[in-house]
Order: C-alpha cells, then sequence, then structure tokens
C-alpha cells in the first residue's frame, strides 16, 4: 500500500506541475492582436491554429489525470485502519516495587497528660 501511495504521489505531482506549464505556454485571447503585428504565431510548429488545441487537449488530459490522482490519495489516506486511545496504551508497563508502608512512631507528646 505504500508503494502505491508513493506512485500516486509522484504522478500526481507531476501531473500538477505539468499542467501549469501547459497553461503557461497557452496564449491567451488577446494574444491573436500580437500575431498580427508578428509575433510568429503562423511559423509554429502545429500551425496557425493546431497549437492551440493541442495544448488545451494536453492541458485538459493532465488536468483529468490531477484530479483522479487527487481521489486516489483521498480514498489512500482515508482507508487506513484508525487506532483509537491515547499514546501511554502502547507505554511499556514497568513494575513498581512495594515498599512497606511504615508509620511513623507517634513523639511522646504533653496531649497524654491533659487530664479529660
Amino acid at each position: 500500500m505504500e508503494l502505491l501511495h508513493t506512485i500516486i504521489l509522484t504522478v500526481h505531482i507531476i501531473a500538477g506541475l505539468s499542467v501549469i506549464g501547459f497553461v503557461l505556454i497557452q496564449h491567451g485571447k488577446g494574444a491573436d492582436m500580437g500575431a498580427a503585428f508578428g509575433s510568429g504565431a503562423s511559423g509554429s510548429l502545429f500551425g496557425a491554429t493546431g497549437s492551440a488545441n493541442f495544448l488545451s487537449r494536453v492541458t485538459a488530459v493532465l488536468a483529468a489525470v490531477f484530479f483522479v490522482t487527487s481521489l486516489g490519495l483521498s480514498y489512500i489516506a482515508t482507508s487506513r485502519p484508525k487506532v483509537s486511545g491515547s499514546v501511554m496504551d502502547s507505554a511499556p508497563v514497568q513494575a513498581v516495587p512495594a515498599a512497606p508502608v511504615q508509620t511513623p512512631a507517634a513523639p511522646d507528646s504533653k496531649a497524654k497528660d491533659i487530664p479529660k
């Protein structure tokens, strides 16, 4: 179970960082005006509109992977057995030798001399 948790956590972190990266790479809606003045969008690897479709699809797939791993991690965290009680329940018990209780002898007092 620990290995599965580690694998899901690793995929979760990679998917989260990838979503951040792909969102930052994408052009916003205001990027069309910049492309009109020669920003080079038409000469990209995927064509003038191909990169928008590719990046948005990859971002959507990575977001879905991120959500699924989030659900998996939450399920693993809540499926562990709950341990009730306190920490002192699992502490080792040490036997303490019983010492004989001795009452101190009453010193001679003048209470005996008081008449009743």
